[in-house]
């Protein structure tokens, strides 16, 4: 059980920058605990909340996409994924919604995994994630302005290596994956 005796008060809340992607929030916040009253600035970035997804083929490929990422200035291997926008009716609609832009490809089925939090010492948002089973390409991928992958088809069987080697080291699609074990652990479905 979690200790609401940790808790904090937040007294003043302040957004201080609207970035596009994430508002900063500067909150002046209270506690009264072991160590007497402390008050204390926090600032919080909040982006909407996010979704990935791991979309499998018949065959047992993982369908993923490269793409160069402006804060570790390099190309990663991931799995799509992206913000649930406000035209989304749900994070499912946008794991859907990504999977189709990023990579042309649509699933039968998609499964609800589970939910993380990013950083939850200075994010708000959830990270949503889906399995998505029987993945087909129905298309060419879509790009935002900003955006541009390649798709690639990794087998199943050299994910856990791809992540040993640190060829996978996006620490959200390492989550993913931790999901997808679990999930399969437990139910032995995929």
């Amino acid at each position: 059980m979690l200790k609401t005796t940790l808790a904090w008060k937040i007294l003043t809340s302040e957004q201080i920058a609207d970035c596009k992607v994430f508002s900063v929030t500067r909150n002046i916040s209270q506690h009264i605990g072991r160590r007497g009253e402390r008050v204390s600035d926090f600032y919080v970035l909040s982006p909407n909340d996010w979704v990935n997804i791991i979309p499998i083929t018949s065959d047992g490929q993982v369908v993923m996409v490269e793409q160069y990422r402006h804060g570790v200035e390099a190309v990663t291997l991931e799995i799509p994924g992206g913000t649930v926008d406000d035209t989304d009716e749900c994070p499912k609609d946008a794991a859907e919604r990504e999977l189709l832009e990023e990579t042309g490809y649509t699933a039968s089925e998609v499964i609800p995994l589970g939910f993380n939090y990013p950083n939850p010492a200075i994010q708000s948002n959830v990270c949503h994630t889906y399995l998505a089973l029987d993945a087909k390409k129905i298309r060419e991928p879509q790009f935002d302005s900003n955006e541009e992958t390649v798709v690639r088809l990794v087998p199943m069987s050299e994910i856990e290596q791809l992540i040993i080697d640190g060829k996978i080291n996006h620490a959200l699609v390492i989550v993913a994956f931790h999901l997808l074990k679990i999930r399969q652990n437990t139910q032995q479905t995929v």
